[in-house]
C-alpha cells in the first residue's frame, strides 16, 4: 500500500508541475540561464525519466536471491 501511495503522490506532483509550467516557459528560462545550464538541465531531466521508468517497471534490485 505504501508504494501505491508513493506512486500516486509522485504522479500528482508531476501532473501539477505539467499544468503550471508550459514548455515554452521552461525553454525560455533555460535559454536565459545559458547554454551550460540548459545542457545540465536536459541531462538531469533525461536521468530522472530513465530512473522513473526503471522504478515503475521494476528494474534494479535482486529479487528472491538468497
Amino acid at each position: 500500500m505504501k508504494t501505491l501511495l508513493q506512486r500516486y503522490t509522485l504522479f500528482s506532483f508531476l501532473f501539477m508541475l505539467l499544468l503550471t509550467m508550459s514548455s515554452c516557459e521552461a525553454i525560455g528560462s533555460i535559454f536565459k540561464a545559458g547554454a551550460w545550464t540548459g545542457a545540465i538541465a536536459v541531462i538531469l531531466v533525461i536521468g530522472v525519466v530513465i530512473w522513473l521508468f526503471a522504478k515503475l517497471l521494476g528494474g534494479g534490485g535482486n529479487r528472491g536471491s538468497v
